[in-house]
Parts: C-alpha cells; sequence; structure tokens
C-alpha cells in the first residue's frame, strides 16, 4: 500500500487527476494503468449486442417457433454422441468468435435440439407452447432479478402473492402459505420438510440427533421424488413405506392403514403422508378422502403431490378427480405441465397460517433481509426458501392467466386435455394397459411376430425388446416421440402423453399408425 498517494487526504477531482496520469510501461512503451481503459471505456457494447440479440431472435422464431411447431418438420434430427459434439464444436476456446458464426451456433442448437413444442411430441408431461407464457420468459430473462426480497424485485413478490393466492383458492383454502420452487422434486422435499419440522421442530437446532425413527407413506407408484427427499433429509429410504395400489394406479386406504400400523409396530414414528394427483406413468388420483380421515385420526401431515394432475382444479367437470384436496396440509403444482408455462414453474401451496415455512428454512441473513428497512419487511419472502438467489417462475403464468382467464385454462382442460384420450381410445386397435383416467395412454404394440402367441413362454421377454426398438426408429427418423418403460409385472409398454393445445385427431391417428409402420418387422 506503500506505493499508493494518500488519496484519501486528496479531494475527489485531484484523485481522479492522479489516476489519469498512471502508466504501467512494459517492452512497447506506456500503457494504461490496468483497469484504467475499462474504467474510461464500456465494456460491453449495448448496440452491437442488441443488434445481436435481434437477429438471433430472428433464428430462435424461426427454428424454434415455427419449424419447431411445423408437423411437417422433423420433431428430432438425432445424431449420435460423438457426431453431434463434432457438429457443434463445443470446444471453448481462448478468443471469442465473429457475430455470424454465433449466429450459426444458435441455428445448429435449435436444428439438433428435440422441439417440444411439435405437435408429435408425447415424450413427456410438459408439451407445446402458450406465446404469453413464453413473453413472460423472456421478460424474466431480461430483468434478470432475484425473488427474494422487495427491494430488488417489488414486481414480482406481490406478483408472486397474488399467483399463489389464486391457485390456494382453487385448492379450496382461503388463506395460507406457499413458495414457488424449481420443479415438483423441490416442492415435494419442502412438504417433507415442513411436516417433519412441524412434528419436531427440534431438529433445526440438534439434526438428526434429536429425531425418532421416522416414517413415510406413499404409494407404490408415487414420484420417485419421495425417495429422493427421505435420503437427502437424513429420513432413509428404507423409511419411506410403499402402499399397494389397485390395478388402475390408486392408492388403496385400507392398506394404508395397515402399513401406518405396520411401521408402529416396527419402531417407527409416521409422520407424514404422500398422496399423488396424477401419477406420472398410469394418471391415477389417489382417493383423497379416505386418506384425509385416517390423516386426521393418526395425527399426520397430509401431502398431496398434484404436479401433474393439479390443472383439473380449474374445471368444473373433471375436478371431482382430486375431491377431498382442501383437507390435505400441503400440495404440490407444476403450470409448467398441463399449463404449459413453460420450465419451469412449480409451486409448494401450504394451507398454515403460522408461517411454518419460514420458520422451517430461515436463517435470518442480516446483510438481506435486513428488519430496519423502510418498507414492510413481510414482503421480504426469500428466507422461506432454502435458495438464495431464486428464479422469477411467477411471471410467465400470471401473464398467461391475464391473458386467457380462468375460462380459457379451464377449456383447455375440458376441450384439448381430455377429449384428446377419449379419441385414442375409441380407436385404439392396440392393447391398453388400463383405460385412461388422464391423458396418460398406456399400451402395448404387439407386433406381427407375437400376435396369437400370448401363451408363449417367452412371449413377455420378446414383448419386452418390442417397445425400446420401436422407439430408437422413431427417434432416429424424427417423426414423434413417446416414452415407454416397464412397471410393476407389466413389461415395457408404451405411455403416450396428449396435453400439446397443438394436437389433432389426424396427429394421433397418425401416432397409431407410426407405430404400426415401424414395428411392422418384428
Amino acid at each position: 500500500m506503500s506505493h499508493l498517494p494518500r488519496f484519501w487526504n486528496l479531494g475527489w477531482s485531484s484523485f481522479l487527476d492522479w489516476w489519469s496520469n498512471q502508466s504501467v510501461v512494459s517492452e512497447q512503451g506506456p500503457s494504461p494503468l490496468y483497469g484504467q481503459q475499462e474504467m474510461n471505456e464500456p465494456l460491453l457494447d449495448n448496440s452491437e449486442g442488441q443488434l445481436f440479440l435481434t437477429e438471433a431472435f430472428k433464428v430462435i422464431v424461426e427454428e424454434v417457433l415455427c419449424k419447431g411447431t411445423d408437423v411437417k418438420e422433423k420433431v428430432c434430427e438425432w445424431r449420435e454422441p460423438e457426431e453431434l459434439a463434432a457438429l457443434l464444436d463445443l470446444e471453448l476456446r481462448e478468443n471469442g468468435e465473429p457475430q455470424h458464426q454465433l449466429l450459426q451456433r444458435i441455428r445448429d442448437v435449435a436444428k439438433y435440439s428435440v422441439k417440444t413444442n411439435h405437435p408429435r411430441f408425447f415424450n413427456q408431461l410438459f408439451a407445446g407452447v402458450d406465446y404469453h407464457a413464453l413473453t413472460g420468459r423472456f421478460l424474466t430473462e431480461a430483468l434478470n432479478t432475484s425473488q427474494y426480497t422487495y427491494e430488488v424485485a417489488p414486481v414480482f413478490v406481490l406478483m408472486e402473492d397474488e399467483v399463489l393466492s389464486k391457485l390456494r383458492s382453487l385448492v379450496g383454502w382461503a388463506e395460507g402459505d406457499g413458495i414457488f420452487c424449481p420443479g415438483g422434486t423441490m416442492s415435494n422435499m419442502y412438504a417433507m420438510n415442513v411436516a417433519r419440522y412441524r412434528a419436531f421442530p427440534e431438529v433445526k437446532l440438534k439434526g438428526m440427533w434429536s429425531l425418532p425413527r421416522l416414517a413415510v407413506f406413499t404409494s407404490q407408484q408415487s414420484h420417485y421424488s419421495v425417495m429422493k427427499a427421505a435420503a437427502f433429509q437424513g429420513i432413509g429410504t428404507e423409511n419411506v413405506f410403499k402402499v399397494k395400489v389397485d390395478d388402475r394406479g390408486c392408492m388403496i386406504p385400507e392398506d394404508l392403514g395397515e402399513t401406518i400400523e405396520l411401521a408402529k409396530s416396527q419402531g417407527a414414528v409416521p409422520f407424514f403422508v404422500h398422496a399423488t394427483s396424477g401419477t406420472t406413468v398410469q394418471g391415477a388420483f389417489d382417493p383423497l378422502e379416505p386418506i384425509a380421515d385416517i390423516c386426521d385420526r393418526q395425527g399426520l401431515w397430509m401431502h398431496v403431490d398434484a404436479a401433474w394432475g393439479g390443472s383439473v382444479l380449474f374445471s368444473k367437470e373433471h375436478k371431482h378427480l382430486m375431491r377431498g384436496v382442501e383437507r390435505a396440509d400441503s400440495v404440490t403444482w407444476n403450470p409448467h405441465k398441463m399449463m404449459l408455462t413453460g420450465l419451469q414453474c412449480s409451486a409448494i401451496l401450504l394451507k398454515d397460517t403460522t408461517h411454518l415455512l419460514k420458520h422451517c428454512h430461515s436463517a435470518d441473513a442480516k446483510y438481506l433481509f435486513q428488519q430496519d428497512k423502510f418498507y414492510d419487511t413481510s414482503l421480504d419472502t426469500g428466507d422461506k426458501s432454502i435458495q438464495c438467489g431464486r428464479k422469477v417462475d411467477c411471471l410467465k403464468l400470471w401473464l398467461m392467466w391475464k391473458a386467457v382467464g380462468s375460462k380459457g385454462l379451464e377449456e383447455r382442460v375440458d376441450r384439448k386435455t381430455f377429449s384428446s384420450p377419449i379419441y385414442l381410445t375409441y380407436v385404439f386397435r392396440f392393447c391398453s394397459v388400463e383405460q385412461p383416467l388422464f391423458v396418460n395412454v398406456c399400451f402395448w404394440f404387439i407386433p406381427p411376430s407375437l400376435r396369437g402367441k400370448e401363451n408363449s413362454p417367452d412371449y413377455n421377454d420378446r414383448l419386452s425388446k418390442v417397445a425400446p426398438v420401436i422407439k430408437e426408429r422413431m427417434m432416429k427418423q424424427g417423426t414423434m416421440m413417446l416414452g415407454y418403460q416397464p412397471q410393476g409385472g407389466r413389461v415395457n409398454f408404451f405411455r403416450m402423453i396428449v396435453i400439446s393445445p397443438q394436437l389433432s385427431h389426424q396427429d394421433m391417428t397418425f401416432c397409431l399408425n407410426e407405430i404400426e409402420r415401424l414395428g411392422s418387422d418384428l
């Protein structure tokens, strides 16, 4: 520090004079002191950057939003990993590239990515595009703020509160709490953690040493996030008790009661029941009323994972699938699935009004959540979260909801979501796993070589190989995309998810014809 002038004794103008006269001598002669050039000139050229963004946006509209939604285009331009890596030229180098080359990079990224907006993308529990929600996503990225305090996200703190309140009202709660999370898995983890905190608040201070052996209950077909949450929170996957399901995949309440008693007999302490509204594979809805009765009698926290099926609450015709949800303590809901808000948009909703969410997760960071701010500090909602930086996920849902209203969202559920599986069932000529309750249509394709041979000893083994082969062919040809999986004693079967608003009956008929074409020689 001795080589620096005592500029703290100087005025600001004197310091600037000193700074501007500094230089570093090199073999090439005097050069500006390190940092001086950056101080005098902006490091980024805004006009050049905005021009690039304008051109890049044109590429995105053309390649992703025009071609990516065109039924005549491929769902996937498949390449093997080594070939794709070479085509994309992924290596990061010392020097940057010119703008025209970067624009080509954007085209390549779009070209070789899966087009989830394509009408024939049936692979995941999300599909299609809503342009109002997409606009919200663009705006969120451009504003680039974090949803933890009112001072840096005033619009979004108020907006999140309104959206969460509206979602809770659809569940049937006049008041409560909640927060947007990075996906349904995290929302389910929040529910389990808050439930444990309510039962054993000392765990926050003393940790696992203060707890007995805890027991979690969920159905055999629940989402794998239940196991992840138990492992992550130190409860242990062996303490997740799986409850039997019926042929449709719905939890059997009588077995839940028996399983709870079994856990008690083994010295475990039940505290959390995880029900599902819309299972991942079959789209099953657990019977919430009898499950709630058991939770009330046993004093257990009842969580409903409605990440997939929650949007039926918009529909007067179909909300009966979640009858009794208002009796739950918490609900997970992913609008980025059926409601088309785009990834990611997931909420954990709580009936609680005692601020359990904040008490459970708060760390009172003094640099961020000061209590002597000039505004109402209850608006600083970030301490409810296990994250610090938190992406704004409410804007895309809010903007879409503003555009189409609750009635428009109800129409999507009624007209598109439920009419498509009904049509598929009507024209079905394959072997259906079960009559669909929801938008998950599960079936086997029986190839010519296996027809009439159901009693052959190797029938199931051979049938299990059919779906993977057809999936490979459709991916490499790019004609469509749907998933497959085994389940319990059932060998690999297709799972077709029909939620895209662009879907037509012709698309679904095409899907069945295409599977037949791709498997005709098997």
